[in-house]
């Protein structure tokens, strides 16, 4: 039998006409010797034969990997829902040495648990939640280097079953530290964080560090940094009831607003959305119209309004769950109720579907929002927020307020902030991280291509996307899931993890199932 380690292929089981059998679980190839005997195959009530098995035909580039943690971290500021530190410690001993302040939102024993193994070096903070069924969810790190700061913001909690098997997602930028020339410019991703961590009432944290000596590194000291080369804006939630001009600082109505100040090609007039999501709140249609609203907002270049755009709902049905990686466990962190999924018509449901990254099986705990047409994305948004109420807001009081529960942090790609790639090649450790921004390597260009360049409107695109991409600047994004996204079949039933289920999934067990898999530790 195979060992313990990484796969590097899997064995997928094949319908007559060619196409792979959705309801037939995947075999792991590793590394050496591979056998396979019957009781390897988990399907039931049918025979396989060795015909009907083919190898994947994707495999992860080593090449596309990159190491968050390098180089000479000073301090470490990590924002999280689930914190388990032995996991993180052994994942990365720097955070032994340095510095760390842990931004989380744990409560009773997993929070004791937390007091009680971290590191001497670190310091919890925890943020009020002044609004009950509140939660802090935003996931990000800040990472202080001596000539400037690193920027993460991804989609994972900081435990074992976050990182392994599951689909996530992360984006982080290099940033200089402020110059006697730039030391007065502002940006709105420098805006957008300020505010976002002034509102987590957080005092701030002393330190000496050899390059500065003594520093106080608390919101305001993240303005010496220059942000102007941002290939995002920070999309955050924050809970309160947010009036006047805050009403548009955060949650749906920020999006609402940067979506309004931004011009896109005529090709988007009323295409379609898709709001993608690995948690579900109690939502009713007028709550949905609400987030299209906020989301179908902006203009083409000539002035014309992009119009409202279809609304599809990726979600996983209980035979993606059932045959994913991880069997029923997966379901664990795909929460929602079943009253909450019935409450959504069906007409929204559609099907994950990412066998062309390799990631079919690999359960989403990404979120992610988007309007696209075809393989051209008009935005595209990694987030924290599921779609929830909680998460983004809902408008009170005839529109004039906008209530939020919880913490959430965002960034949002648009055509403009793809120029700002242009020429950015910054990096805290010496390697630049940013080649999948096509174009935008100024290092290609001569110095007239490249101000030719910085003039031109930018262009989003995935990496299906085969155009000739002639001049234009673009960035190929990672969307992990088929656009457009299928619409669910009538024989498909969306996820609930509190219905049973007793059709034994690929390790043969059944729904609902007494593990401890998604938690502060290993898996079991």
């Amino acid at each position: 039998m195979a060992s313990a380690q990484d796969s590097v292929a899997f064995l997928t089981a094949l319908s007559t006409d060619g196409s792979v059998d959705g309801s037939v679980p995947p075999l792991a190839v590793y590394t050496g010797e591979n056998i396979f005997g019957r009781d390897d195959c988990h399907v039931f009530g049918k025979k396989i034969s060795r015909k009907h098995l083919r190898l994947t035909a994707w495999s992860d580039e080593r090449e596309d990997h990159f190491d968050v943690y390098v180089g000479d971290v000073q301090v470490a500021i990590l924002s999280n829902y689930m914190v388990d530190v032995d996991w993180i410690l052994s994942e990365c001993p720097l955070l032994r040495r340095i510095p760390v302040i842990m931004i989380h939102g744990e409560r009773g024993g997993s929070l004791d648990l937390l007091n009680n193994r971290k590191s001497k070096n670190w310091v919890l903070y925890q943020p009020p939640l002044p609004i009950s069924f509140g939660t802090h969810h935003s996931k990000a790190m800040l990472l202080l280097y001596e000539t400037g700061l690193r920027v993460v913001v991804h989609t994972a909690n900081l435990i074992h079953a976050d990182w392994n098997n599951k689909t996530q997602g992360l984006w982080m930028q290099d940033f200089p530290r402020k110059t006697s020339l730039t030391h007065r410019v502002s940006s709105g991703f420098e805006e957008d964080l300020v505010e976002y961590l002034t509102h987590l009432k957080w005092e701030g944290y002393t330190t000496s560090l050899p390059s500065t000596g003594p520093i106080k590194v608390n919101a305001q000291f993240f303005r010496t940094f220059d942000f102007s080369s941002a290939t995002v804006r920070l999309v955050a939630s924050v809970p309160g009831y947010h009036r006047d001009r805050d009403i548009s600082k955060f949650g749906h109505m920020k999006m609402l607003q940067l979506l309004k100040d931004e011009r896109f090609d005529s090709d988007f007039v009323r295409s379609p959305l898709v709001f993608q999501f690995s948690s579900l709140g109690s939502i009713n249609e007028q709550w949905i119209d609400e987030m299209r609203s906020s989301m179908s907002a902006g203009k083409t270049t000539s002035g014309d309004d992009l119009g409202i755009g279809e609304v599809s709902f990726v979600w996983p049905t209980v035979e993606d769950i059932r045959c994913s990686l991880e069997g029923y466990a997966a379901g664990n962190s795909v929460p929602s109720p079943q009253k909450n999924v019935k409450a959504v018509q069906k007409s929204y449901w559609a099907k994950w579907r990412a066998d062309h990254c390799g990631r079919g099986r690999a359960m989403p705990h990404i979120k992610t929002y988007a309007r696209y047409n075809g393989q051209t994305l008009a935005w595209f948004l990694l987030t924290s927020s599921n779609l929830s109420k909680a998460a983004w807001g809902s408008l009170q009081k005839q529109n004039s307020q906008l209530m939020i529960r919880s913490y959430e942090l965002g960034v949002l790609f648009l055509p403009s902030t793809v120029q700002r790639a242009v020429g950015s090649t910054f990096s805290c450790t010496g390697n630049a991280h940013s080649k999948e921004i096509g174009r935008a390597e100024a290092s290609t260009f001569s110095e007239n291509e490249y101000q030719q360049l910085r003039g031109r409107p930018g262009r989003l695109v995935t990496t299906n996307w085969e155009d000739d991409p002639s001049f234009e600047p673009f960035a190929r994004l990672p969307v992990p899931y088929s656009l457009p996204p299928p619409r669910y079949g009538p024989r498909d039933v969306p996820w609930s993890w509190d219905c049973v289920y007793t059709k034994p999934d690929i390790f043969g067990e059944v729904w609902p199932r007494d593990v401890q898999f998604y938690a502060a530790q290993g898996p079991m």
